[in-house]
């Protein structure tokens, strides 16, 4: 393990202000209208999210955001584009800055606000980690904070909910696998009942998450 590997860990870590733990990226709308009431449910869901949601085009995007000569600006615009809410839009945005923000803090390093995966490519390039890690670890990050999320409030519980992820493990790591290669135009989505969840998560009268 490089001190590469060990800062990545660090930023993609519960513990790192990005303030994830306030985003539950629609599932509170989901879990209030009874759509995940279990672990089998819950896994569905996510594993959805992740291989045809958000988590494949964030891998998309931060393969590419990666790479010496990326053009960042236009990466992130992008990024932008791709929302399908102003909440998601929020999510990404708020997250990414926050990530800039503290690493720039601790690193000396200037880096600008932008959409989190974007933001985390331009943080993680120097230390010139392979992209399959980097997509890897990003990914289980936004799993986990979402696993963490449906354990207290589906409730599933501890374990419950952490086999979940662990069965995902697989998922996760083709998906970073394929993301490396993948061109940009294999971005979008078809998560749509996600997507919905996250447009109906704006009207919930009681919310305890932002998005």
């Amino acid at each position: 393990m490089t001190p590469a590997h060990l800062a990545l860990v660090q930023w993609l870590s519960p513990g790192f202000p990005t303030g994830a733990f306030a985003y539950s990226h629609g599932l509170e709308r989901e879990i209030a209208l009874g759509h995940v009431t279990d672990a089998a449910h819950f896994e569905a869901w996510l594993a959805n999210i992740l291989r045809f949601g958000a988590g494949w085009q964030d891998a998309v995007l931060l393969c590419h955001a990666l790479d010496n000569d990326a053009d960042l600006d236009a990466l992130d615009d992008l990024a932008r584009a791709l929302q399908p809410s102003a909440e998601r839009l929020r999510e990404g945005r708020e997250q990414g800055a926050a990530l800039a923000r503290t690493v720039s803090a601790i690193t000396g390093r200037a880096l600008p606000a932008r959409m989190l995966p974007v933001a985390l490519a331009e943080a993680a390039r120097t230390p010139g980690l392979p992209k399959a890690d980097v997509v890897a670890l990003y990914l289980q990050g936004f799993a986990g904070n979402l696993v963490t999320i449906a354990t207290r409030h589906v409730p599933l519980g501890q374990s419950a909910a952490q086999a979940v992820l662990h069965r995902l493990h697989p998922v996760i790591a083709t998906l970073a696998t394929q993301a490396t290669t993948a061109p940009l135009d294999d971005l979008g989505g078809c998560a749509l009942a996600g997507d919905l969840a996250a447009l109906q998560h704006e009207t919930m009268d009681v919310r305890i998450f932002r998005t």
